[in-house]
């Protein structure tokens, strides 16, 4: 074994110093550039957003004859969407709705769905320097969590979008969005059942900050919802909620030991939005900013 010093590199995630600021910043500059040269988009016009605004991608805008079928197989579909995820996956939240609705289209693409692929390599085009910026600052709570859903989310089958991410000292370390593994009948219950994998999440990240010598005794998560929160907060609301799934009231548990709390926040002001919708390019920066995700 020997020494090679502070690391510099690791699974393509380039690692930037600065300790006289106290900050460290994240990227996949070098990795990105080289896919975004791979699919032949490094010449292309940059965008702000990774999807367009308009973007409405369905099952119905696959192919309708062989021949089509056949001239769509032959796109590099499956490996653009899998270099964009891997690059999602390790140090660009920013990404994480693109993915979500580009890559359920893997087994029956057609070329609209393409069209959303090369799209968001123009948006990697502009921003390959983009990255997470870790600083030494003085928040009083270490771990601070968003959620939110997106009722219906999904154009053909109608299930939500469940979508949550967490900051540590004001930066990001976890995110996700996915889909819902049931049609949930309200917009309530759809926010439910995003609230609960928001807890069980939290419960994970409590955990493995405390370890590191980061005690917590409460974390807060923010939501926009006020049904949701007053579901999770009130025994008085179970009777007309029966129909939810009664796993997802260990919420209540873990609230009433005080081991998280729930309030609400503006939809404004929740990062969240970014990761179940398309957005404008002006409320897209601005959730980019709530969770320190900006240019080298």
């Amino acid at each position: 074994m020997k020494d090679l010093g502070s690391a510099r590199r690791i699974l393509g995630i380039d690692i930037h110093r600065d300790r006289a600021k106290g900050e460290l910043f994240l990227s996949q500059s070098n990795y990105l550039k080289k896919v975004v040269e791979r699919f032949r988009m490094h010449q292309s016009k940059p965008i702000s957003t990774p999807l367009g605004h308009h973007t409405k991608l369905s099952v119905i805008q696959a192919p309708e004859t062989a021949e089509e079928r056949s001239k769509m197989n032959q796109t590099p579909y499956a490996s653009g969407v899998g270099s964009i995820m891997y690059g999602m996956v390790c140090s660009r939240p920013d990404l994480a709705h693109a993915v979500s609705i580009i890559s359920i289209f893997m087994g029956d693409l057609g070329n609209a769905h393409w069209e959303a692929v090369k799209w968001t390599l123009r948006y990697l085009n502009g921003s390959l320097k983009a990255g997470l910026r870790y600083k030494n600052t003085a928040h009083e709570a270490a771990i601070t969590g968003y959620v939110d859903a997106y009722f219906a989310g999904n154009v053909d089958t109608r299930n939500s979008l469940t979508g949550y991410v967490f900051t540590l000292f004001g930066t990001t370390i976890s995110w996700k969005v996915n889909q819902q593994s049931v049609v949930a009948l309200s917009t309530t219950k759809a926010e439910y059942m995003t609230l609960a994998k928001g807890v069980k999440e939290e419960i994970w990240h409590k955990g493995m900050v405390n370890e590191l010598g980061i005690a917590q005794a409460c974390v807060t998560i923010h939501y926009d919802s006020q049904s949701a929160i007053h579901l999770a907060n009130h025994q008085m609301y179970h009777e007309r909620t029966k129909d939810i799934d009664v796993k997802l009231h260990f919420i209540r548990d873990v609230i009433e030991s005080k081991k998280v709390k729930v309030e609400k926040v503006s939809t404004e002001e929740n990062p969240i939005d970014m990761f179940t919708k398309s957005l404008s390019s002006v409320k897209f920066k601005h959730c980019l900013d709530l969770i320190n995700f900006e240019d080298a």
